[in-house]
């Protein structure tokens, strides 16, 4: 019985909460004609930790999990592109590495606590792309793996049900025009994972993202 509980939670291991919101710019098709690179940048977290779990984290503990979530959300970006070039669904343009990425933005002293002072143009330019993928990421309750196994033996928060709400965008690089912005509220629990989010976020959004439309 209890398997069978515990499958029916990994399954149902996101939900739709709250309104959906998404905007696409009506220049997007016909500027992301002319784009081959884009890039992912790593995605500003905020995790919302009760006052009795703080009590057993210091700050410095919460900054290097939000960054930790941060990276695992532009990772599953990633992945979750590769998956389309594979079956043929992303168009002809190059997603650079996340490690790429990192190495490019270290070599200007550009880190995940000063990236918000850089403009998209400027970070389009140091990465060498058309365009940048970029974001926020609110939580109740980490997904990444490291990260929440970690936050479980410090603060025993196995099983705890999270809510995260995600807005992410699409600049060009040129101009640094905003191109597509969607937000939208999930709710996880058991197995939920930063791919799982991802999967549940893109699964409409795609379709309105000129990168992966059907012609």
């Amino acid at each position: 019985m209890k398997k069978l509980v515990l499958l029916l939670l990994l399954v149902a291991s996101f939900s739709v909460k709250g309104q959906t919101s998404l905007y696409e710019n009506p220049e997007f098709d016909k500027v992301a004609q002319n784009h081959k690179a884009i890039a992912i940048m790593p995605f500003e977290t905020v995790v919302s930790l009760r006052k009795k779990q703080m009590k057993k984290m210091t700050t410095e503990d919460l900054k290097r999990l939000e960054k930790q979530e941060g990276k695992s959300i532009q990772i599953a970006m990633y992945s979750w592109f590769l998956k389309r070039k594979k079956r043929g669904k992303l168009k002809t343009i190059e997603v650079q590495d996340p490690k790429k990425t990192t190495a490019l933005l270290k070599k200007k002293d550009i880190t995940q606590d000063n990236m918000s002072d850089y403009t998209p143009e400027e970070l389009a330019q140091i990465l060498g792309v058309d365009a940048i993928i970029s974001g926020n990421y609110k939580t109740s309750k980490p997904m990444s793996e490291g990260a929440s196994v970690a936050l479980g033996l410090l603060v025993g928060f196995w099983g705890s049900t999270n809510s995260a709400t995600v807005n992410m965008s699409v600049h060009n690089a040129e101009d640094g025009v905003l191109l597509w912005n969607y937000n939208k509220k999930v709710k996880g629990s058991i197995g939920s994972s930063p791919e799982d989010l991802i999967n549940k976020l893109m699964r409409k959004a795609s379709r309105r993202l000129s990168y992966t439309k059907k012609k």
